[in-house]
């Protein structure tokens, strides 16, 4: 009959990695909270309070800026004694700006999402700790990080659960929650005490390693915004200061215009 060799660390360590796969999970929905739930809120907010405004500045700023550049190389021009070929210019401003126009449009679609998120449906109180419930169980069962060998299509379920819980979609993540598993911790052997200790080790350094995310999701907008949009006052105090650089950028606009057209008639 073969002797049955016992460790006494091992199943001690296989709590401390269950609880730590627990603190884990609890820890990603708390930063996946942050990041596909209340940022997102957030910004909705700001966009709608305020990204018209901020659009309409940061597209009188590219004006100004576009004009400003327009002079210049209009006057390098009349400098040297060379024919001002207007359509040449207009064509290297179109390049040299491709970026703000590309910013322009990013800054458009921030607000049409903030537009589609202010008509989605609600999910209850209930609804909501369900989601948040299941979420956390899924990613305590397949996601990437807490589970190493996960397969590929394990890999496309969790992408497909991070995509129901940002979207409020309870029923895909029921259906995710039923087909996603349990982890399998190893049996009791020498190899596998290794394998638990290397697994507790990396499960610590990736639990630090989501704290840091969870501060710096915090330091970063939208996030530090969320004072400003839930103060009125604060929002109107936003809305005067980009009031005053509309009116601001709209000027030297005007400027610019004005000492073009006295060089080119």
């Amino acid at each position: 009959m073969d002797s049955v060799i016992y460790f006494p660390e091992f199943e001690q360590l296989k709590i401390e990695v269950e609880k730590l796969r627990t603190e884990l999970s609890m820890l990603v929905q708390e930063r996946d909270e942050l990041l596909y739930v209340e940022c997102k809120n957030i910004e909705m907010l700001y966009m709608l309070k305020l990204g018209a405004l901020e659009y309409k500045v940061y597209e009188a700023q590219c004006a100004m800026l576009r004009m400003k550049r327009k002079l210049e190389l209009i006057q390098a021009k009349r400098n040297r004694q060379e024919k001002i070929d207007l359509a040449w210019i207009e064509a290297v401003l179109d390049e040299e700006f491709a970026a703000y126009r590309e910013k322009l449009e990013e800054q458009l679609g921030k607000m049409n999402d903030a537009i589609d998120r202010s008509h989605a449906k609600a999910l209850t109180e209930q609804e909501t700790k369900e989601l948040k419930r299941l979420y956390r169980r899924v990613v305590k069962r397949i996601h990437p990080d807490l589970n190493p060998d996960l397969s590929e299509e394990k890999q496309r379920l969790f992408l497909q659960a991070v995509s129901a819980y940002e979207n409020g979609d309870l029923n895909t993540l029921r259906i995710i929650d039923e087909m996603a598993g349990d982890p399998v911790l190893p049996e009791e052997t020498p190899d596998a005490l290794g394998t638990l200790r290397q697994e507790r080790d990396r499960l610590y350094a990736l639990l630090d390693d989501i704290k840091a995310g969870i501060v710096r999701i915090k330091s970063e907008y939208p996030y530090t915004v969320k004072e400003i949009v839930q103060d009125e006052q604060k929002v109107d105090e936003c809305r005067r200061q980009l009031e005053e650089l509309l009116e601001q950028y709209q000027q030297a606009v005007a400027y610019y215009k004005a000492r073009i057209n006295e060089i080119v008639g």
